[in-house]
């Protein structure tokens, strides 16, 4: 079996890691995996901005989330305290950069899974990060002139395990 398949039969979300830090090169490769990814017309308009797990702007973002959702002391942050989180962009007027970035997150989980670490793909910020304060986080975690948040991704050793999940053909896939 290619690697890259066993990467996709062995990956699952990791909600657990460690506090060993990613090297440059690992980060690098992730990087790379993302801007790698193909895109619509190749336009290749996704931009990823990189943000340490312990930087104060996941708080205000935690902060923003729970406050949208009523929710009050969460056992974990939306990242479950990776060292980083990579937070894909696109431009706003573009209307394939949804999902050029759902292709570009993938690649990234992908590769994290075949270099060993853990992934968690997150979307649960796109409220708060498109709601009253778009423009303020927007600012923050400098993202382009006109682009919009997409879609995450929490990277990291892993700290726990967990068995990738369940399918079935028979239910999912229809042959015509």
């Amino acid at each position: 079996m290619s690697e890259i398949l066993k990467a996709m039969e062995q990956r699952s979300s990791t909600r657990g890691y460690t506090e060993e830090k990613l090297t440059k090169e690992e980060l690098d490769c992730l990087i790379r995996a993302g801007l790698q990814a193909p895109t619509a017309t190749n336009r290749q308009e996704i931009h990823i901005t990189v943000v340490n797990g312990d930087h104060p702007i996941l708080k205000e973002i935690e902060d923003e989330k729970n406050l949208g959702r009523g929710i009050q002391d969460a056992p974990h942050n939306f990242y479950y305290e990776a060292p980083v989180v990579l937070l894909l962009s696109s431009e706003r007027a573009f209307s394939w950069g949804k999902i050029d970035s759902g292709i570009a997150v993938e690649n990234i989980a992908l590769a994290a899974e075949g270099m060993g670490l853990g992934s968690l793909i997150i979307g649960c910020i796109k409220d708060a990060l498109s709601g009253e304060k778009k423009e303020y986080f927007s600012s923050a975690l400098k993202f382009p002139e006109g682009y919009d948040f997409e879609i995450a991704i929490a990277v990291g050793h892993k700290a726990v395990s967990k068995e990738p999940h369940e399918y079935s053909v028979e239910k999912n896939v229809t042959f015509i």
